[in-house]
């Protein structure tokens, strides 16, 4: 039976930051589904809220049970509300989670520096649009360069994310956690603060730290991230052939 993958998008973003993802996996024939949380993309005029950011993810990955098991893979906000998700005391139908660029405790100095820095860019001129496309021209491929901004920015709901995600306890979470997990890192990312903390935590989860690349790591290595799906995903289809447990 084929893996179910569904995918959760990070701040700011939207479901179309995974076209690459999509379209690898509709090729190797897995069944995929890319939300758009509250507040973003298609649903850009919703309010986000931890609880319909949660309602989200659990309705996309129960439908996608009801056919097959279930890879969930989540990227920076996406990652860490999914740590949440998929270790809540009464675990989800999750079979596999891939966890990018998201090894960090959203709270205190590092959170309060984040979100004055956002607020900061915010005041730029054009909200900062103008820096936010020299970065994404002169480090993204050209064949993900426009897929990242393709559903809109979600800046009016930046700041109300980055406060809400302060009350998820993720170390607690990851103790749940039994399913095969993979930590996804780009070298650079600055997202890795507490990639120790949370490897020890979860130590059946592999760590791949990806090199030459941002936080954007699946955008800016698409072909490199579609490989470690595959690695993730042959892991699942074969379970008794080894790898993460």
């Amino acid at each position: 039976m084929a893996v179910e993958v569904v995918l959760v998008h990070g701040i700011r973003t939207s479901a179309t930051m995974w076209r690459s993802q999509v379209a690898h996996l509709e090729q190797r024939g897995n069944a995929v589904t890319a939300v758009d949380l509250p507040g973003h993309g298609s649903r850009m005029d919703e309010a986000f809220t931890l609880e319909s950011a949660f309602a989200t993810i659990d309705a996309a990955v129960r439908d996608a049970a009801e056919r097959g098991p279930v890879l969930l893979v989540g990227h920076s906000m996406g990652g860490l509300l999914s740590i949440e998700y998929v270790g809540a005391e009464d675990p989800p139908p999750v079979d596999g989670f891939i966890a990018a660029a998201c090894t960090a405790i959203p709270r205190g100095v590092g959170l309060a520096t984040y979100r004055m820095l956002a607020r900061g860019f915010d005041a730029l001129p054009d909200r900062g649009m103008w820096l936010t496309d020299r970065v994404l021209n002169a480090t993204l491929p050209d064949e993900t360069r426009y897929d990242f901004g393709a559903g809109g920015y979600a800046l009016a709901a930046q700041d109300v994310a980055l406060r809400t995600l302060s009350v998820l306890d993720l170390l607690a979470a990851l103790e749940r956690i039994e399913v095969p997990m993979w930590f996804i890192n780009g070298q650079y990312d600055q997202l890795r603060a507490n990639e120790r903390l949370f490897t020890r935590i979860a130590s059946h989860a592999e760590l791949i730290v990806v090199p030459r690349t941002t936080h954007l790591v699946t955008a800016m290595r698409p072909r490199v991230f579609n490989a470690l799906l595959d690695l993730a995903l042959a892991t699942l289809e074969n379970p008794d052939a080894g790898g993460s447990s």
